[in-house]
């Protein structure tokens, strides 16, 4: 999606904590295995503070073509507006959780919590009901919402493609 908006993307570099997503080699992995299919090489860009995440912003940007990819994660919700105005100051266009988009990041695709929440409610209302935990199946999320943010767009000097604006659930204008 990152490449519909901005086609010129050649690399992206993924910004996370290791230490707050354990998860991440799974991404990771996932990524960097789709990549090729865009035309695209991944950097894979751990980081701790502040400074490790202008470093990282600072070193993609010096490359034609470069993106961000930030993690869902609690590191970088946390440290969101600091990985926003490294990709703003260095003209990069982000794609990372709902908060991001929705405070200066290009755009977001990810599950709906509101409807995953619901599905755990489901759960927890079967299990108290007298279902075995070890016996319901494991639900994968089913709803996923595109977020995008059309002020970052136009400062990056990107025209989001009407197809795509028509599926986006939220537009930041």
């Amino acid at each position: 999606m990152l490449k519909e908006i901005a086609p010129d993307i050649t690399r992206v570099t993924v910004i996370f904590n290791p230490d707050t997503l354990p998860v991440a080699p799974l991404y990771n992995r996932a990524i960097e295995e789709a990549a090729p299919s865009f035309g695209i090489t991944v950097t894979l860009a751990p980081v701790h503070d502040d400074a490790g995440i202008e470093e990282a912003v600072a070193a993609q940007a010096h490359e034609q073509g470069s993106g961000l990819i930030s993690l869902a994660e609690p590191f970088s919700n946390a440290h969101r507006h600091v990985i926003i105005a490294a990709a703003a100051c260095h003209k990069s266009p982000l794609i990372g959780p709902p908060p991001s988009a929705r405070a200066g990041g290009l755009m977001s695709y990810w599950f709906d919590e509101v409807d995953l929440y619901a599905q755990a409610a489901s759960y927890i209302d079967r299990i108290l009901k007298g279902a075995s935990p070890a016996d319901l199946p494991v639900q994968q999320p089913t709803k996923y919402l595109l977020i995008i943010n059309l002020k970052t767009s136009k400062a990056l000097g990107l025209t989001v493609p009407p197809a795509m604006l028509d599926l986006a659930d939220e537009v930041i204008e």
